[in-house]
């Protein structure tokens, strides 16, 4: 499972450190794209800014379930936008979602303390 988790992880990241990067850079065709979602720029430079912070997330330990919920929220917001305002294909964002929710499924134990609970049964 270590080897399936790092090359996912290794995906994750190159996808979403060229698209937060490219956000954060801001390239040409992402202006234009968050011209035409029409939330203005400094949306762009939100989204970008997320997108690094959870590829970072996803290298620290203990904190790999938080990365890939940061990811797979980001993509579900990346379909709506796509199947509501620009069109085209929500497919890449879709194959990006199902691979941090991959990454969320094999970290899943971290959840409990991700969420702040921790076990507190007498022994």
């Amino acid at each position: 499972m270590t080897y399936i988790s790092v090359g996912l992880r290794i995906l994750l990241s190159i996808a979403f450190l060229g698209a937060g990067g490219a956000k954060l850079a801001g390239v040409e065709m992402m202006v234009m794209t968050f011209d035409q979602i029409g939330w203005g720029q400094g949306f762009r430079y939100l989204t970008g800014a997320i997108e690094v912070i959870g590829v970072m997330l996803l290298w620290l330990p203990r904190r790999q379930v938080i990365g890939a919920a940061v990811l797979g929220a980001t993509m579900v917001g990346g379909v709506l936008t796509h199947w509501f305002i620009l069109g085209p294909s929500a497919v890449p964002a879709i194959v990006l979602g199902l691979l941090s929710a991959a990454v969320l499924y094999i970290y899943r134990t971290q959840i409990p303390e991700a969420l702040g609970r921790t076990n507190t049964s007498p022994s």
